[in-house]
């Protein structure tokens, strides 16, 4: 990642152990920070995101997830909220759902949950469930949940059928506006993170392909970088 001006970090999952057992696997990573978890086949876009993700991260106690409503929730955790809008339960996968709020795979928790990972006990699919996490968050009145509205679009694609939606939706959105959505240059570039020079050698080593053109044409048009307001 030297190449965006970040630094990334692995550590491998020998085995399918559940969501919650990032928090194990990444212990010595997360050391006494806070933590983000993005699952992989999640996709986010929306007008405000940046803004909101940045207010997450800010986190110092407790936990931030969000809640979005769909057509299938049984196929995923499920909150169900009260007349004032607090979480009141969460379920995972659950025959009927209690609600059609699901709960995407985008996860900010304060340091305590490297400890409530390591004593939480295996589901009955021999797994360590990061509702389970959520739920402890909920007991301890420490669990804040937002519901993202008709302005932003998650799209989980976790199965055929909703990757081939998920890749219809960016080439329409890509095609119509003429952007690249999650251009890692772009956003580098944005945020700070690389420079004009930068950026513009990436683009040189692809002037002759759409993506190449495309980093050029930022600079041309002198899009400014984000602020980090």
């Amino acid at each position: 990642g030297s190449q965006w001006g970040l630094k990334f970090k692995y550590e491998e999952q020998t085995e399918p152990r559940g969501l919650a057992d990032a928090f194990i696997v990444g212990r010595n990573f997360i050391g006494k920070d806070p933590v983000c978890l993005i699952l992989g086949d999640n996709i986010f876009y929306g007008q405000g995101l940046p803004a909101k993700l940045r207010t997450s991260s800010q986190l110092k106690s407790g936990a931030q997830i969000f809640a979005y409503s769909v057509r299938d929730p049984q196929r995923y955790g499920v909150v169900e909220f009260d007349e004032k809008g607090k979480a009141l339960s969460i379920e995972e996968k659950p025959g009927k759902a209690r609600s059609r709020f699901a709960v995407p795979g985008l996860y900010f928790y304060d340091n305590q949950v490297l400890e409530i990972a390591a004593n939480l006990t295996p589901s009955a699919r021999g797994e360590l469930e990061i509702t389970d996490i959520n739920r402890t968050y909920m007991e301890k009145d420490q669990l804040h949940v937002e519901v993202l509205g008709r302005g932003i679009a998650w799209l989980d694609a976790g199965t055929p059928e909703s990757l081939l939606q998920a890749a219809n939706f960016i080439q329409a959105v890509e095609e119509r506006q003429d952007i690249i959505i999650s251009c890692p240059e772009e956003i580098a570039y944005r945020m700070n993170y690389i420079g004009r020079d930068e950026i513009k050698s990436f683009a040189l080593t692809m002037k002759d392909n759409q993506y190449g053109q495309y980093l050029l044409r930022l600079l041309e048009d002198e899009i400014l970088p984000y602020n980090n307001a």
